[in-house]
Order: C-alpha cells, then structure tokens, then sequence
C-alpha cells in the first residue's frame, strides 16, 4: 500500500519510536494531516512490543475510534474471546494473602465496576500488529537510532537527527514516542528539569498461563474475567489476552531502591515464589505455571514543566512525556488521547510558527492529565498493597477508595480537551 506524497515545502515530520503510541500517532497524522511529509524512525529492524497485556477502557476505545476507526476495529479483533460480564467489571477484588485476618484468601470482597462500551485486555504484540497493518508502504525506517537532535545549520531552524549509524535527517519538527527510557525527552528539558524516569518503589514479575491450565486451577470465572489480589506490599492481577486464550498475570511486590542497570531481568520460579510464600495456593499454583517469568523494575517519570522545545521544534508524546505504572490500567490509553488531541490541533498547521503554536496547545490540554494519571497511579499501587495512608489493610476504607478514584480517566470527555486546544490555538495565532 503506498499513500500520495505531499508537496516539498509542507511540513515534514519525525515521529521517532515505533511502538503503541508511535504508531497510533502516525496512523493519526496520516489521517488528519495529508498535506505532512511523515516518516516514522523505528531503532528496531522490525515492529515489536515487550511485555504481555495491556488494557483500554471504553473512554480510550472511543477515543481510538475519533483517530480512525480502523483502530477500533483492530483493538476489537485482540479481545474476541475475553468474557463479557453484565455490568461491565473492571477488576473482581479479593485478598491473596494470607496474613491478612478476618477474611478468607481468595473470598471475593468487591467488584470495581467498569464502563459501558468495548474494553479488555489485549497482547501488545498482536495489537500492534494490526495498526501497523494501517500504516503505508515508504513510512517506516528501520535501525534507525537517535542518539541527538541538534538545529540545522542551513537557516531553516529545522531540526536534525543525528542516528546512531551516523546518519542524520532533516525534520520541520520531531515527535519523540520513544518511551520511558527516551532518548528524544532529556533533549527537549532543560538541564534543570527532571528528564530520567524514577524507580517507583515497586517491581513486577510478568508471564502468561495457557488458559487451560488456568482454568484447571482457578474456579467458576475467574480465570475468564480480571481478578485483582490484594496483600501486604503486593498484589497480583489476572486477566485473559490473545481472544481468551492465555491469562496474564502480573505479580507486584515492593522495594526500596533499584539498583541494577537493567529495569527487566530473568528470575526463576523458585525465587519468584520466595516473594509471595504467605499468599494463598491458587494465586501460588498459578505462579508457578507463568512461562518464562521476567523481574520487570517499575519506574515512572517525574513532573515536569513542559512537553516541547520550540527551537528546533521537538515534542513529547506518549510514555517519553509521562511514563506511569500501570496500577490504574490507563497508562497506554494516555498514549492515545495524545495522539488524538495532537493530530487535530497540527491538523490545520502549515507553518512553524503554527507547528509551535500547536505544540503549546497540546502541552496546555495534555500535561495536566497526564502528570495526574502518574501520580495517582503510583498512589494505587500502594493502595493494592495496604500501604495507603489513611487505609492500609481497612478493607471498607479500601473499598470506598478503590470504586471512586477511576471516575476521573473513565468519564473524561476528550471533546473538551480538543475544544480548549483548538482555543489556544485560535487566541495565539
């Protein structure tokens, strides 16, 4: 598939980073942006994601749908299969651990109830398949490194990435979707600003079960639907990836410090249920079935003042702004909203002076909710762990605390984003 090439002299854009985000992006600005030059920059020598699942509520599907609705469609594609449940769950609540009084492990205590609307879990891997499906032939680069981006030295004030093959290229303005570990971030913030991301305290071990061993071991729906267990300085969630046919399973527990140069490593079983032996057989059973279990370190970024530099033009998006943990689920559906408040407000730019202009603007809408999602994510994590202050192991406290704090990212219009944008953008021309 080839797309029509726009003129010479329209803007030409550097969307650095190939991953959820900037893919979405690039499906984004291909769409609302014809008359931009695109060339997404991947370090890779092929499309890929790590890790296993990732879940979007109805808010970020609708969202996806606002892009291309062929975003939509694939998202629904990667959860045929996932069990519906009426009303709509988000996570089923019940305590694995067994030192904690008063309640039996594994006894449900609540459900955290989700919305109306296409949502689930989906592997990264497969979903990021489909979009790439979306992209046109000649759009793409491969093992293409940024190491810096510097100011053309031809007076055009373009901006020049330097590769790590010692190429370079030529941008109006550069997009940097290049993760949590950026290279693009620490270029756009002042020396000043906090750039690197920031352990967060806790760590993850992540693999997948075969749902037909799950089911063997877990009972009635829980191995169909999402299962979140609560314990002392961690907790565990289940959900069902690849159209109901693996259980993903992600087990927190918490440390101090991170001191290893790698942020994900390879444990062994044995080690992994060294952590968890006060919790209770299922949760410990189906431990011990996750293939290839990995130690993922959690980091996340902290605020900071903006998003972009004007000179040469460059832009955070996605996990390279705002990287989370991912205790409230919405981490990659952040990445989306970008996209989506992005390529509507460059959608009518032609200029860089109108590129900047648009830039402030999605800083203005974006950044706030973004940095907030940060924040009360590493707040939930503590709260699944008893470490809340204010609740710890009060279960009717954590209760009331766990079914109120989503409203915020579930009931979010984004239409409002978008019309706040397009009046920064109006007001500063």
């Amino acid at each position: 598939m080839t797309v029509p090439q726009p003129s010479q002299d329209a803007p030409n854009i550097a969307i650095v980073g190939g991953g959820i985000a900037g893919v979405t992006l690039t499906i984004a600005l291909l769409k609302q942006c014809p008359h931009f030059r695109i060339t997404l920059y991947e370090s890779a020598s092929a499309f890929g994601e790590i890790g296993a699942g990732v879940g979007f509520q109805p808010v970020m599907v609708r969202t996806m749908a606002l892009i291309d609705p062929r975003i939509a469609v694939a998202f629904k594609k990667c959860i045929q299969g996932n069990e519906e449940t009426d009303p709509p769950i988000w996570f089923t609540v019940r305590v694995g651990d067994q030192r904690k009084k008063g309640v039996a492990v594994g006894e449900e205590l609540f459900k955290i109830l989700s919305r109306s609307g296409p949502r689930g879990g989906v592997h990264r891997a497969h979903f990021l398949a489909e979009l790439v499906k979306l992209i046109p032939d000649g759009i793409a680069q491969f093992r293409k490194r940024v190491v810096d981006i510097t100011k053309a030295e031809d007076g055009s004030g373009d901006a020049l990435l330097h590769f790590e093959d010692g190429s370079t290229a030529q941008h109006t303005a550069v997009l940097g979707c290049d993760g949590i570990k950026s290279r693009v971030r620490p270029i756009v913030l002042a020396e000043s600003d906090p750039a690197p991301a920031v352990f967060s305290g806790k760590y993850a071990y992540r693999g997948l079960v075969p749902m037909d061993k799950a089911i063997e071991i877990l009972v009635g729906d829980e191995p169909k639907t999402a299962q979140l267990h609560l314990g002392y300085h961690g907790h565990v969630l289940t959900y069902p990836i690849a159209n109901g046919k693996i259980l993903n399973v992600v087990a927190f527990s918490s440390r101090s410090t991170w001191e290893d140069p790698e942020w994900v490593t390879q444990t062994s079983r044995e080690d992994m249920l060294k952590d968890y032996e006060h919790w209770g057989p299922k949760v410990r059973a189906l431990m011990s079935h996750m293939q290839s279990p990995d130690i993922w370190a959690l980091f996340n970024h902290p605020p900071t003042s903006t998003y972009y530099r004007s000179d040469p033009l460059v832009c955070l998006v996605g996990d390279a702004a705002h990287a989370s943990t991912p205790h409230q689920g919405a981490g990659a559906g952040m990445c989306v909203e970008d996209a989506y408040i992005l390529s509507q407000v460059l959608s009518t730019c032609h200029s860089k002076e109108d590129l900047g202009i648009a830039f402030n603007a999605y800083d203005a809408v974006r950044r706030p909710r973004s940095q907030k999602l940060v924040k009360t994510s590493r707040e939930a994590g503590m709260l699944w762990d008893f470490e809340s202050e204010g609740v710890g192991d009060d279960l009717e406290a954590l209760e009331r605390n766990a079914t109120t704090r989503m409203g915020w990212i579930w009931d979010h219009d984004i239409g409002v984003d978008l019309a706040k944008a397009e009046e920064i953008v109006t007001r500063n021309r």
